[in-house]
């Protein structure tokens, strides 16, 4: 079999958008909005007609969707949701050898490199790149972007992932995957920390809002004390990151600590938490509504939660 390369960045890229959801729309919307040919699907149509008065070409069915595409992204719920989008819906059989596929799922390392083998076989380029930053990166096109693969495949496509933000290519398949697992670890615990945070100043007399103020700016300032800090002051949860997707990777952090015998307290404790958060109800409130289980958990004990 010939080398698989990448698509020539001298003509126009085609490119297929496979998962039009909160994340998932505005990429395409990016991808659209610098000029590049875009056809979108989704499970739920709706979601990618939404894209259409956009310039996207709305196809019913993901194998439709690649036809004629020289870049296929894929950003689903998880691996199962991949595999059965590539292996099991013809769109590895309908790619044109010499394609590549950019997953931008959060999916298990071991899954990526499955799927970049598979790929291989049909003379496809497989990148696993999840991203973070949120919906307000999407939409800003300021992801930070995680790549695994082979990094000459990364390179040809380099104008592509400029429309979405920061790429850094990590390491082989799979790289990307650990780092975004990492990058969810932090995540997950910071927002338990500001939480707990709240919780505390709030029982001792001050205001949450003007907390996060005075520490803006000092050694506990984040993305995280910036954005979902203030969810947490105006006490709007709804979904950019639902709770249940934090949950996911926390789990499959889970099993890749187990995969390499370490021990991290941390993460397991706040997994804990998410797990009774989700269990509760709370699986389609914004990860930020972490307060809201904390709070419920300290007045159940007479503490002063909200």
């Amino acid at each position: 079999m010939s080398k698989t390369t990448g698509p020539d960045q001298d003509r126009p890229r085609r490119i297929a958008f496979l998962g039009t959801g909160l994340m998932g729309a505005p990429m395409a919307r990016r991808l659209l909005f610098t000029g590049h040919t875009v056809t979108v699907w989704n499970r739920d149509l709706s979601k990618a007609q939404a894209l259409a008065s956009d310039g996207a070409v709305v196809a019913e069915t993901a194998a439709a969707a690649i036809k004629g595409c020289d870049i296929v992204f894929t950003m689903l719920s998880d691996g199962q949701a991949v595999e059965a989008v590539l292996f099991d819906n013809g769109v590895a059989d309908a790619l044109p050898q010499g394609a590549i596929a950019v997953d931008s799922s959060s999916i298990s390392p071991p899954i990526a490199r499955d799927h970049a083998a598979r790929l291989k076989a049909f003379g496809i380029a497989h990148v696993d790149a999840p991203v973070s930053g949120g919906v307000v990166g999407a939409e800003a096109g300021t992801l930070a972007i995680m790549a695994g693969g082979d990094a000459d495949v990364i390179d040809g496509i380099t104008d592509v992932f400029a429309a979405l933000g920061r790429v850094t290519h990590v390491g082989p398949s799979g790289a990307g995957q650990i780092c975004k697992l990492a990058n969810q670890q932090i995540v997950a615990i910071t927002i338990g920390a500001v939480a707990e945070a709240m919780l505390l100043v709030e029982a001792g007399g001050a205001s949450r809002e003007k907390f996060r103020e005075a520490i803006r700016g000092g050694f506990a300032e984040s993305r995280i004390l910036e954005l979902h800090g203030a969810r947490m002051v105006t006490r709007d949860f709804a979904p950019g990151g639902p709770s249940k997707l934090q949950l996911k990777d926390l789990e499959a952090v889970k099993a890749m600590a187990d995969l390499f015998s370490l021990d991290l307290p941390l993460t397991e404790k706040v997994r804990l938490e998410f797990s009774d958060f989700v269990a509760a109800g709370g699986g389609d409130t914004d990860h930020s509504g972490l307060l809201l289980h904390l709070e419920a958990k300290n007045a159940a004990k007479g503490g002063r939660g909200r």
